[in-house]
C-alpha cells in the first residue's frame, strides 16, 4: 500500500496529459469550447414562471409545469382503457 501525503497524486493514476489542473487539483474546462450556462426564465402556459440555468440562452415557453401538472397538483385521475381498471378492481375487490 502506498503512503501518500494529502495533495499528491498516485503514480498509478495519472491525469490526462492534455488537461491542466487548478490549485484545488480539479480539472479545468478548456476555454472557448463550452456554451455559456446562463440563468434563463421559463414561462408556462398557465402563467407560472421560474428561473433556471440552461445553455439555451433565451426565454423558454413550456405547455405544462409542476404548478399545473395533474401529477404534482394531486388531480391525477386513472384513465380506464377498455375497462381494465374496473376489471382489476372487480377481481381483487378494491373500490375506486
Amino acid at each position: 500500500m502506498l503512503n501518500l501525503r494529502p495533495g499528491t497524486v498516485s503514480p498509478m493514476i495519472s491525469p490526462p496529459a492534455d488537461r491542466t489542473r487548478c490549485q484545488t487539483s480539479r480539472f479545468v474546462m478548456k476555454p472557448e469550447i463550452h456554451p455559456s450556462y446562463d440563468t434563463i426564465k421559463v414561462v408556462c402556459a398557465c402563467g407560472n414562471s421560474f428561473e433556471t440555468r440552461s445553455t439555451l440562452g433565451q426565454e423558454l415557453h413550456v405547455e405544462i409545469c409542476s404548478a399545473c401538472h395533474p401529477f404534482y397538483t394531486g388531480q391525477q385521475k386513472i384513465v380506464d382503457t377498455a375497462g381494465r381498471v374496473g376489471k382489476f378492481q372487480k377481481k381483487y375487490g378494491r373500490s375506486a
